[in-house]
């Protein structure tokens, strides 16, 4: 049900993907269960060794951050990291999420966007990145990043934004079909990626 595949990316990404929920979930974005696919299969390695990743915008954006103190995923977040397996707190996150959670159908996704598909930055690299989760929740697609310091974070709004922002331009589904997300075991923080509060 759980495939999965390593990827050297200046790093080593596990991206996994579970396959029948994906199948089941995606009816309503056949476009998202099509790239996660293909993707897998053909993703473009090249593209993350001289790239500007995600992870490293470190400004903030004119977004409506709601924090949420009880929030399904923080209950998972917990239930993962008592997990009693030698893994990474990210990873036992991602498997758990994966293995237990009935919405969520891939980790690790690996996403990117060309200088002259960005409006919203004037950058002259590919800008990558990896998403954590992603969700289907009331015909949504959430991207999620687990963040194990979640209200110290200044600017992991900003990163889930453009992950967002370049999981809709592969997909070629409109931002206003996801929602986004950032959380640990005690909160969640959630938005919607609205254009024009960031232009």
């Amino acid at each position: 049900m759980i495939k999965h595949i390593s990827l050297d990316h200046n790093w080593y990404y596990q991206y996994r993907i579970h396959t029948l929920k994906s199948n089941s979930l995606c009816a309503d974005f056949p476009l998202l269960n099509e790239y996660l696919e293909k993707t897998f299969n053909e993703c473009p390695n090249h593209y993350f060794k001289n790239s500007l990743s995600g992870s490293k915008l470190n400004f903030a954006l004119n977004l409506s951050v709601h924090n949420i103190k009880i929030h399904e995923v923080c209950e998972l977040a917990k239930n993962a990291l008592n997990m009693n397996i030698e893994k990474t707190p990210h990873t036992k996150v991602q498997l758990h999420f994966l293995e237990q959670d009935n919405k969520t159908i891939a980790s690790e996704v690996p996403v990117w966007i060309q200088p002259k598909e960005l409006k919203e930055l004037k950058i002259d690299k590919i800008l990558t990145g990896h998403i954590d989760l992603i969700r289907i929740e009331d015909n949504k697609i959430w991207v999620w990043d687990y963040k194990p310091r979640a209200h110290e974070e200044k600017y992991a709004s900003t990163q889930v934004y453009f992950y967002t922002l370049m999981l809709s331009k592969r997909t070629g589904i409109p931002i206003e079909n996801f929602r986004c997300g950032y959380f640990d075991d005690k909160n969640a923080f959630i938005f919607m990626p609205k254009i024009e509060e960031v232009l």
